[in-house]
């Protein structure tokens, strides 16, 4: 996700839904902070300005990587769940095989970018496929 191609309203109300996305999952501030890349550079008192939708979340590539990850789980998770909220918010506290019996959640915060990232692949399949596509083009 390229923050550049977004104008300042569009990001402010983009950083506004990713904030309620994460407070869906029941995120202490830490935990926010940490998936988004955000511990040590911004204090936890500013992520009520990012909830509000008065300021948007940095522009750095990662933060912005990060927050294309967090959106495409969400939406996987509203996808495979559609009837219950609650049963993605147990999906991301379940320990899984998958994760050599840590939570979604916990591969995520562990992991950083790596875990974000095999969290979406797990749960988006789509997204998994588009990425083992590029990857078997790259290898021929």
């Amino acid at each position: 996700m390229n923050p550049e191609q977004y104008s300042e309203a569009d990001k402010k109300a983009l950083t506004k839904g990713v904030m309620q996305y994460l407070d869906s999952w029941r995120l202490s501030a830490n935990e926010i902070m940490g998936l988004l890349g955000l511990a040590g550079s911004v204090r936890s008192r500013v992520l009520a300005q990012f909830r509000g939708g008065v300021k948007a979340f940095p522009e750095t590539s990662t933060v912005w990587e990060r927050v294309d990850h967090i959106v495409g789980i969400s939406d996987a998770l509203r996808t495979t769940y559609p009837f219950s909220e609650t049963m993605g918010l147990v999906w991301l506290r379940k320990p899984h095989r998958r994760f050599n019996q840590r939570t979604p959640l916990q591969v995520m915060l562990e992991e950083d970018l790596a875990g974000l990232l095999k969290v979406r692949i797990d749960v988006d399949c789509a997204y998994g496929w588009k990425i083992s596509e590029a990857m078997n083009k790259g290898q021929s």
